[in-house]
């Protein structure tokens, strides 16, 4: 599927609807950061002329989001956010099983969510999971850099790391199953009761520590690696760690929702949103993931994935209903309201 196949018709204005679905073609729910939302719709109107009402939130907060609509679906494509909620949504019921033409474009795993998911979502994109922390802030405690998960529990750090909350974030979502799956179920929560200690605030989204942490607001944010990576690249003393236990990771992923009223629109911009050309808008606002297809550009910043240690991560359990519904419950009982 090539770029001119998607030019034939160009609007002469773009208009994206922030939130609301008024004379829209298509209405596309998006969980990456806000610049990649507007491009990848704005992109997409000028390819094919379909008019777009895009509503960014977080991969969480969408998915409750596409729950509560399930009688009366207002949305008709989710991009982006991690894939466990993606998960979720299709063991639910809640998205549409669709088989792309631009499927046999892509990287294996992205593929493999796909099969995971009974072909209701699919990978876009794919990013390690670690932390950055603030160069000079460190610099002016004196403190020694963190490098492993275990540094950020040090009585040092108190008061000084960020993380999301993994009711909303996808991200700290993926961070408290990375941690389970590390060091065990009881070992892992021990880990998050400590790390709670030294926890400055819960975020509502997945890539505002390390915004804080760029702003220095906060020393230490725990995001995907592509995120702090970006903050670095926008001229901010970052510094970007894979921890040395080794990491989880997301599989970024799209799905169209069940119900959706603009099928036939949705279908196409799921084909074209797996196209070389989509994935390509990603380094034009510095989205530093590894993209699913195989011809998509990646740039000399990305993480390197291959330097990473990796866990074994199990998406078919971890982003099923049941044990995310288990570990969410358990993390607020046992974790949440623990003093700090």
């Amino acid at each position: 599927m090539t770029k001119p196949a998607f030019a034939a018709a160009i609007l002469a204005t773009t208009t994206i609807l922030s939130g609301t679905a008024a004379h829209a073609d298509l209405n596309l729910y998006c969980s990456a950061q806000e610049e990649w939302c507007q491009i990848m719709a704005k992109s997409f109107e000028e390819a094919t002329g379909i008019d777009v009402a895009m509503t960014r939130k977080s991969s969480g907060e969408t998915f409750a989001q596409v729950k509560a609509e399930a009688s009366n679906p207002k949305g008709d494509v989710w991009w982006g956010g991690t894939g466990d909620p993606h998960l979720q949504a299709a063991e639910e019921d809640l998205t549409e099983a669709y088989v792309s033409p631009m499927r046999e474009q892509l990287h294996p795993w992205a593929i493999a969510q796909a099969e995971a998911s009974g072909d209701r979502t699919i990978g876009i994109y794919f990013g390690g999971l670690g932390f950055g922390y603030n160069t000079d802030m460190l610099a002016k405690a004196g403190l020694p850099a963190p490098a492993c998960w275990e540094d950020l529990t040090k009585p040092e750090f108190k008061g000084k790391v960020q993380m999301a909350n993994p009711n909303s974030s996808g991200t700290a979502y993926t961070t408290l199953a990375t941690i389970v799956q590390l060091f065990g179920e009881e070992k892992g929560f021990d880990y998050m009761k400590r790390l709670h200690a030294n926890i400055n605030q819960y975020t509502k989204s997945g890539s505002a520590p390390i915004k804080a942490a760029g702003q220095g607001e906060t020393l230490v944010g725990i995001v995907f690696l592509h995120d702090s990576v970006a903050q670095a690249v926008a001229g901010f003393p970052i510094a970007t760690v894979a921890p040395c236990e080794g990491t989880g990771y997301e599989i970024g992923s799209m799905s169209i929702i069940k119900g959706a009223r603009n099928i036939d629109e949705a279908k196409k911009f799921y084909d074209w949103a797996l196209s070389v050309e989509a994935q390509d808008l990603a380094l034009q606002v510095n989205a530093f993931q590894i993209m699913s297809n195989v011809g998509a550009a990646k740039s000399d910043k990305a993480p390197d994935l291959s330097a990473i240690k990796l866990i074994d991560y199990d998406f078919k359990k971890y982003g099923s209903a049941e044990e995310r519904k288990r570990l969410l419950s358990k993390w607020d009982t046992e974790v949440s309201t623990l003093p700090q």
